[in-house]
């Protein structure tokens, strides 16, 4: 049974900071990539940042560009989202998602479409 399992999200500062977690399970993690994507109230979903199978790559949307970081364990089979320096516009659900084949290009595109596998979300306020 496939599962992606977001943990990590809550109510912040502006400013301030978070680490989402995403727990894989039931495919194979070492040979997908890994996408976190955002849906704030009201909007449609985007994609945020993707990592490659060996984290040797990862791509990164503008608007958080130097401000989050992706990352991933393969023995644990985990993938992790640093935020830092968060904003109210970063407000939203946020997502990991799984792209099972060779070249990944909709992760690193950072579509939502073409993702194979997705979690159930993680709730991210950013407020005073």
């Amino acid at each position: 049974q496939v599962q992606l399992v977001e943990r990590g999200g809550g109510l912040v500062q502006p400013g301030g900071s978070l680490t989402l977690s995403c727990a894989a399970s039931g495919f194979h993690f070492d040979s997908a990539a890994i996408g976190w994507y955002r849906q704030a109230p009201g909007k449609d979903r985007v994609g945020i940042s993707c990592i490659t199978t060996s984290a040797d790559t990862a791509v990164y949307r503008d608007s958080v560009k130097g401000r989050f970081t992706i990352s991933r364990d393969n023995a644990d089979k985990m993938v992790y989202l640093q935020m830092n320096s968060l904003k109210p516009e970063d407000t939203g659900l946020y997502f990991c998602a799984a792209e099972t084949i060779p070249p990944h290009a909709y992760c690193f595109n950072l579509k939502d479409y073409g993702m194979d596998y997705w979690g159930k979300g993680t709730p991210v306020t950013v407020s005073s």
